[in-house]
Parts: C-alpha cells; structure tokens; sequence
C-alpha cells in the first residue's frame, strides 16, 4: 500500500544536519587469530545498519538492523529507513526509469 507523503513545514537545519545518514558497520572479531586484535582491511560480510541521530529532521536511532550478506545491506538499509519514517524521493536520474506515480492506483 502506498504511504501518504507527510507535508511537514520546513525547517532550519544547522550545518551537517541537513543530510540523513546511514551507518553500515562490518563485524571484525574473529578475523584475526589473536583475541582482541584486527587485521586491518579486513571484515566478514555481515553487520548491522544503523541510522545517525539527527535532531533537524527528528530521528532518534532505534536497534540496529544486521545483515548477514551483501545481498541483504539493501533491505536492512530499506527497514533501517521505514523504522525511522524517511520518506526518499525519486532523483532527477531515476525518474527517467521509474514514473512519478508508480505506486498510485
């Protein structure tokens, strides 16, 4: 089902807070043979999503989403997005391949 936009007034937003931000965190232990020790560049393909708290736009991070593949980053990116009621908007690039009301009956 197709979510109403949410028409908000607009605010001020200080510098650095204009953008919403998206943490994707790589678990590290257990790639190096020594306790406590890393091997730097190196990670497993699974971790968790997470969302910056931004007090301009309202967010408040919840629980961090984890992935277990690179093929699952998307839709923890996607639920992490959801959790936190952001609405995205086509780009000017997209909506050369994805029509403005695609999701209207």
């Amino acid at each position: 089902m197709p979510k109403e936009l949410q028409t908000a007034e607009a605010r001020e937003a200080k510098h650095g807070e204009k953008m919403i931000e998206v943490k994707i965190r790589f678990w590290t232990d257990g790639v190096a043979a020594d306790v406590g020790k890393v091997i730097p560049k190196n990670a497993w393909t699974s971790g968790v999503v997470r969302i910056e708290p931004n007090k301009s736009h309202g967010i408040t991070p919840q629980n961090p989403v984890p992935f277990n593949s690179l093929l699952d980053v998307g839709a923890a990116i996607e639920k992490v997005l959801i959790a936190h009621g952001v609405t995205l908007h086509p780009s000017r690039k997209m909506r050369k391949y994805v029509p403005k009301a695609i999701d209207q009956d």
